[in-house]
């Protein structure tokens, strides 16, 4: 299949998930960087789609993507976000990875976050922008951490 067929099938196959919770909602799509896009507006069922520390989320996401595999898709990368969780928590993580810099700037210590590899790579745009800042992860799997240090001189 396609592109385009590739976002009309994640569209679809969300929706027809999300009928299984009976949730009728309106999915946003768009196609960005060879990403498909999926909104799911807020409902009274959200906290249930998105769960504890956002495994619900995640597991749809992997659902999704998952299936365009698996139906040879030529578009298999999948960011679903619902009640526009991802972005208010990328903003948070975001304002805490600030901090967490100024401290480290402040102190001269470097600081290890033990973070998920979403909140990791928002901490490492975050750092990108300060050249006194370096950021590397260690470790494997669910014990990877990000650590935040001074640039050495």
């Amino acid at each position: 299949m396609d592109q385009q067929q590739s976002v009309q099938f994640a569209e679809k196959y969300l929706a027809d998930l999300l009928s299984f919770f009976g949730i009728n909602a309106e999915i946003t799509t768009k196609l960005e960087d060879d990403v498909i896009e999926l909104s799911v507006p807020a409902s009274d069922l959200t906290s249930l789609l998105i769960g504890r520390n956002a495994e619900t989320l995640r597991s749809i996401q992997y659902l999704v993507s998952t299936t365009l595999r698996n139906q040879e898709a030529a578009i298999s990368r999948v960011n679903v976000d619902i009640a526009d969780y991802k972005k208010q928590r990328a903003d948070k993580v975001a304002k805490q990875a600030k901090e967490w810099i100024e401290e480290v700037l402040r102190t001269g210590d470097s600081y290890i976050a033990d973070l998920n590899a979403a909140d990791r790579r928002i901490v490492h745009r975050v750092a990108s922008e300060y050249s006194d800042i370096r950021t590397f992860s260690e470790g494997e799997g669910r014990e990877r951490r990000i650590i935040i240090a001074q640039q050495s001189s």
